[in-house]
């Protein structure tokens, strides 16, 4: 049985085949290895199923398929073998953990305790992280099961994930002639991983759209938590100045929610951190959205920003899919102060990576990428004044959304306004029909980090064979509404398990071509 989803099919067409997709991918030999987070915990905790038959089950898709994608770059069965008989035990003596037995992934710029952790980058090649990132620390104590660390960009600063150390991360899913995409970046290891089954979660990082854009290209869903829930203390300096968060990516808004519980929390180490809002204590996602929600739809977020037609498409598709089942979307746009238009979202961590490695890279070391070389060139440029500026410059784009979510409650726009593109293409040349410049694949995300507030990419269809996200934006602190959501869109349009089945979204149960 062959199955194929068009770009033009409507969207009952679509359910359907997403359905049958998902039954297909779920009755493979590794189809343990696909279950959710949550489905994990509670069939260990219940001892119906063995946290080490998980792992082995998770080790075999990596042992069988990361040697064509590249998402994780180091890996040691025998450490997260160990964990996983700990997690059986812990689950015999009858311990209720919400992550028990759960296999994880954690980007290479986030530190493991013991282990390598390198920022993608030749100048820490030999490094040792000290102590375990604070989310990792959290995600361990719930009880999951560490795998291994997933590639990024040099100090997790470009748009797609490759770097000098460990070479180029491939997007499980191809184009419709079989041609070998980028993942984005920088949490595109992450993505990668998430998406072909190594692990039900992965932690990434998230300065300009580094966790949702790698997440809409590989079709699984990505959030970046409110600034200040997640805490991180320790580990690489923030090239970006305060912009950067941890967040998690999973396959279900639901996996994300659980995650986010045990990651989120009050850390006086970490001058970010907030003590957490009351009502954000449940983070109940199962919860549906109410019809009476305020939602504004903006279609290039009030700044001219191009999309591809066909990506629009099916953003509108699933705007037009909530209308019908209730929801009130009006077509509007934020409210942005003029110097918005000229913002120069990159000076600071130009100035930052300067700061950090231009000593390094003055001194002609061929370890460092030319591209973040060039970034660092621009940053030892800079004057104070500029950087000061940019800095200056946050406050009045955060209090116009602000504002603007005074008047609505959520926000929805396309996550990136191109699907992932061929690896043989350093960036996309055009958007819209437009040049697309050095970051228009990107220009959806930043803006939201600037002001702080929850984001989340959710997968909304496919044009061309490639997956297409949509982002979903609330006030700060309303991460359980934009969760909830999130997960209200993926009950509509429920996702295929697993793109390994062959190139592209092709699944074929005759031939058992399942290499990409």
């Amino acid at each position: 049985m062959r199955l194929h989803l068009a770009p033009d099919l409507h969207a009952d067409d679509i359910n359907r085949q997403y359905q049958e997709i998902r039954a297909v991918t779920a009755s493979g030999p590794n189809s343990i290895a696909l279950l959710s987070a949550q489905e994990i915990a509670s069939a260990v905790q219940r001892r119906t199923l063995s946290a080490v038959k998980v792992f082995e089950a998770t080790v075999e898709r990596i042992e069988r398929h990361n040697g064509q994608l590249n998402a994780i770059v180091r890996f040691d069965p025998e450490v997260g073998r160990s964990q996983a008989r700990e997690a059986d035990a812990r689950a015999t003596a009858g311990e209720k953990l919400p992550l028990l037995g759960v296999p994880f992934t954690v980007k290479d710029s986030l530190w493991v305790r013991g282990s390598l952790a390198t920022q993608g980058s030749k100048l820490f090649e030999n490094f040792i992280a000290p102590q375990d990132s604070l989310a990792v620390a959290r995600l361990r104590s719930a009880g999951a099961v560490y795998i291994g660390a997933t590639n990024c960009p040099e100090f997790a600063a470009k748009g797609v994930t490759e770097n000098l150390l460990y070479g180029v991360t491939r997007n499980p899913w191809r184009t419709q002639d079989g041609k070998c995409c980028t993942t984005g970046g920088s949490s595109g290891g992450s993505a990668s991983a998430v998406a072909a089954g190594f692990g039900s979660f992965s932690l990434g990082t998230d300065a300009g759209g580094s966790i949702r854009r790698p997440a809409a290209h590989c079709g699984i869903v990505g959030f970046k938590p409110s600034h200040g829930l997640v805490p991180d203390p320790h580990g690489f300096t923030d090239a970006s100045m305060g912009l950067s968060v941890v967040g998690p990516m999973a396959r279900t808004a639901g996996d994300i929610a659980l995650i986010l519980r045990c990651i989120m929390g009050y850390d006086a180490r970490d001058p970010q951190s907030i003590l957490l809002p009351e009502h954000m204590t449940a983070l109940d996602v199962m919860r549906p959205p109410s019809t009476g929600l305020r939602i504004a739809f903006s279609r290039d977020l009030g700044c001219g920003f191009s999309c591809d037609p066909d990506v629009m498409c099916a953003v509108e598709s699933a705007v037009a899919m909530l209308r019908q089942r209730g929801f009130q979307v009006e077509s509007t746009d934020p409210h942005w102060p003029a110097i918005t238009a000229t913002y120069e979202e990159l000076a600071c961590e130009e100035a930052g990576l300067a700061s950090l490695y231009g000593d390094a890279w003055r001194a002609g070391s061929p370890k460092m990428d030319v591209t973040i070389g060039q970034l660092i060139d621009t940053g030892i440029r800079r004057s104070g004044v500029e950087i000061a500026q940019a800095m200056l410059r946050r406050r009045p784009i955060h209090e116009s959304l602000a504002r603007f979510f005074d008047e609505v409650d959520l926000l929805i726009c396309p996550t990136a306004p191109v699907t992932a593109w061929p690896l043989d293409e350093n960036l996309p040349q055009t958007i819209g029909g437009k040049p697309a410049g050095f970051r228009g694949h990107a220009a959806f995300t930043p803006l939201f980090n600037i002001c702080g507030v929850p984001a989340c990419s959710v997968p909304v269809g496919f044009v061309r064979g490639l997956p297409v996200g949509l982002q979903i934006i609330g006030p700060r602190f309303s991460d359980e509404r934009v969760l909830q959501m999130a997960r209200f869109i993926e009950q509509l349009l429920p996702q295929p398990s697993c793109p390994l089945a062959s190139p592209g979204i092709f699944i074929d149960k005759t031939d058992r071509r399942d290499e990409i």
